[in-house]
């Protein structure tokens, strides 16, 4: 607790707290992003044969959505959605969208609240990007629960900072580490102060990360009921995919960096040529698609940056891919990146490691402190969905966070299930969502205002 306390004592003394590197007048469409396409971003695959419609889709995809979430995707579907501003202790001001079921009378009691939160270069919308029989925000809401949806710092939804602009490097001088201390945790205490109720946390991909480590936090467990991870990471060690290892052992995050590249947007366009470079010859991208995704992969990536898949996913609706392009990806840091591939270098799962003596600044110690799974309260009830195609959740690295916690943890293995297919699957509401529900069900009934 000491290293956390220093840690925010630093945070608030100085905004700026990563290594500074002259800036450039590059544009982020220069930058070499869509090396580490595949790392963070779960995407909507083709099959080989339908390549080349999705080279003209991606082509013609509109720009970002205008308006909020709740006016683009939850009302138009009948549901009553309302929409709150939340500002985190470093001054960024988050959106939380609250829905109800379409049949709900307002004025009747909600029931528990539970937040969903999303994965990196994802927004609040992935959690409705489907139909409202197979969405998990419309499905929970159907159910009852009193449905809040994250949307972490530098998100299209969120709504920038009180005093700087998205055109400020230090806008982006943040990582994982800051959207588990500091975004989910303001969220977390919000939804707990508004409905005086403990909360219900889900969490996919990166909100599976942040979601472990702010709980390894007293102060923010106390305010959560039971957690549910889907594709949960604490641990990256194991990841299969050759492009991600090259990409890591090629310090492409350190480069990016080094670039004066902070924001990472991926609805950019960017030279076709970075991935000829990365598809060379040195890796076969057949025997690539054949161990990390699916067929198309570096044909679709070489005409533009998109959502790419951590693994084959089994259950994903092609049909909709030029819907799903409307929405996603959303913007992150440069900073976040190199965060997760220092996860991956080193296998642990710590803070952000700024070098010897900043972390003796930050810190007070040379190597950036762990976060603590077994620190994650005895009492704490967990549920996980994992998968065995899922290449970036790996079943080692998940078997490892098992081991390291003491609470209960109750697990459901699908071993068809890519890392999309737990978000976006269209037999995911049987599968998974329906014994996720059964869990939070079998906490009793308890409702908020």
């Amino acid at each position: 607790m000491e290293v956390l306390r220093r840690w925010r004592e630093v945070r608030g003394e100085e905004v700026q707290c990563s290594l500074r590197f002259p800036s450039t007048d590059m544009s982020p469409s220069l930058v070499p992003v869509v090396l580490i396409t595949y790392l963070l971003l779960p995407l909507l695959p083709l099959s080989t044969a339908d390549a080349t419609a999705a080279t003209s889709a991606i082509h013609r995809r509109p720009p970002a959505p205008r308006g909020s979430l709740c006016s683009q995707l939850v009302q138009p579907a009948g549901y009553p959605c309302s929409e709150y501003t939340v500002q985190t202790k470093d001054g960024y001001l988050l959106a939380l969208h609250r829905v109800s079921s379409s049949g709900q009378n307002l004025r009747a009691q909600r029931g528990r609240p539970v937040l969903l939160q999303h994965g990196l270069f994802m927004g609040g919308d992935a959690w409705f990007l489907n139909s409202a029989d197979q969405s998990l925000g419309f499905i929970l809401a159907d159910h009852g629960f009193d449905v809040w949806i994250g949307n972490v710092r530098g998100t299209r939804w969120s709504y920038g900072h009180i005093s700087l602009s998205e055109r400020d490097k230090d806008f982006w001088d943040w990582s994982w580490q800051e959207l588990a201390l500091c975004d989910l945790a303001e969220m977390v205490h919000f939804i707990n102060s508004t409905t005086g109720s403990k909360v219900f946390l889900v969490g996919h991909s990166q909100g599976t990360i942040m979601s472990l480590a702010a709980l390894t936090q007293p102060d923010i467990a106390e305010m959560v009921e039971a957690a549910a991870l889907l594709s949960p990471i604490s641990y990256l060690g194991h990841i299969t995919a050759p492009l991600v290892w090259r990409m890591v052992n090629m310090h492409v995050d350190q480069m990016i960096i080094a670039m004066g590249i902070h924001q990472l947007n991926f609805r950019s366009d960017f030279d076709v040529g970075i991935m000829d470079a990365i598809c060379d010859g040195r890796i076969e991208c057949n025997d690539l698609l054949t161990s990390i995704t699916v067929p198309g992969l570096c044909q679709r990536l070489k005409l533009v940056i998109t959502v790419c898949p951590a693994g084959k996913n089994c259950c994903f609706n092609n049909s909709r891919v030029d819907f799903y392009l409307e929405y996603e990806p959303h913007p992150s840091s440069s900073k976040n990146l190199r965060h997760l591939f220092q996860m991956i270098r080193k296998g642990s799962f710590s803070m952000y490691d700024y070098g010897v003596l900043k972390n003796l600044k930050v810190y007070g110690q040379f190597k950036p402190p762990m976060f603590d799974l077994t620190r994650i309260p005895k009492t704490m009830p967990l549920w996980m969905a994992y998968g065995g195609n899922d290449a970036l959740s790996d079943i080692t690295d998940v078997k490892q966070t098992l081991s390291e916690l003491h609470c209960k943890t109750e697990l459901v293995y699908l071993e068809n299930y890519g890392h999309v297919d737990f978000i976006l699957g269209l037999n995911a509401k049987e599968e998974i969502y329906d014994h996720m529900i059964g869990f939070f069900r079998s906490f009793g009934k308890s409702y908020s205002s």
